[in-house]
């Protein structure tokens, strides 16, 4: 039996409080966030997840966890990824180039795309690699400046099924970039279990893969309803 049901993720629209552990981080005044564990329900997660209007949700895991693949298939209309945009500059460089003679190239374009979709005050999905925190600091700033609120989708896979991930798309990372990657997301995975979110961060959900493959879309209830 496969339940077709959307949850809401976030504390403006009923999201469940957050996992028993010490106190989250927030500042005097601020409503707690909430953190949404649907891990270890063999598929039988929501259809969809629904934030408000012009919010700002950031999904995070290890290379190869899905996280181009789930953002492109529940949101690609909000979707600003750095996969994309690195595909884009490999499609006009010659092949034999390597990648890291252009990825600063790659990342200044990725954040400027990402500036420009913020400015617009439209809702966004953005891709997160795990290993930079001072992304998802600026993006808790530009969210609390427009009255908004940042969420955090964590994809929580083995290190085992994320490298099978990155040999299935042809492309993967150096075994030291890997072990940056597993130190910062374990470190951001552990956190987030014990209710402690990133500064800013309103509300986090735990995805494990099947929880991810269940997933259907990524909404965002319209401005004018809300209004």
């Amino acid at each position: 039996m496969t339940l077709h049901y959307a949850t809401t993720a976030g504390p403006a629209h009923g999201a469940l409080p957050a996992q028993p552990g010490p106190p989250p981080r927030q500042a005097a005044g601020t409503r707690p966030p909430v953190v949404r564990d649907l891990r270890g329900r063999a598929g039988r997660g929501p259809r969809a997840l629904r934030f408000a209007a012009g919010d700002i949700v950031v999904v995070s895991g290890l290379p190869g966890s899905g996280k181009s693949t789930l953002i492109a298939r529940v949101a690609p209309e909000c979707a600003v990824d750095s996969q994309d945009t690195r595909d884009r500059w490999a499609r006009r460089l010659p092949r034999l180039l390597p990648y890291p003679l252009y990825r600063p190239l790659v990342r200044l374009a990725h954040y400027w795309g990402l500036r420009r979709v913020l400015r617009s005050g439209a809702p966004v999905v953005v891709h997160d690699c795990g290993t930079q925190s001072w992304v998802r600091a600026r993006l808790a700033r530009h969210a609390r400046r427009r009255g908004r609120d940042l969420h955090l989708v964590l994809l929580d896979v083995s290190a085992e099924t994320a490298r099978e991930g990155q040999r299935e798309r042809g492309r993967g990372v150096s075994a030291y970039a890997f072990a940056r990657h597993r130190r910062a997301v374990g470190r951001l995975l552990k956190d987030t279990e014990a209710g402690l979110l990133p500064r800013g961060c309103a509300s986090a959900v735990l995805l494990d893969r099947e929880a991810a493959g269940s997933l259907a879309r990524i909404t965002f209830a319209d401005a004018q309803t809300e209004g």
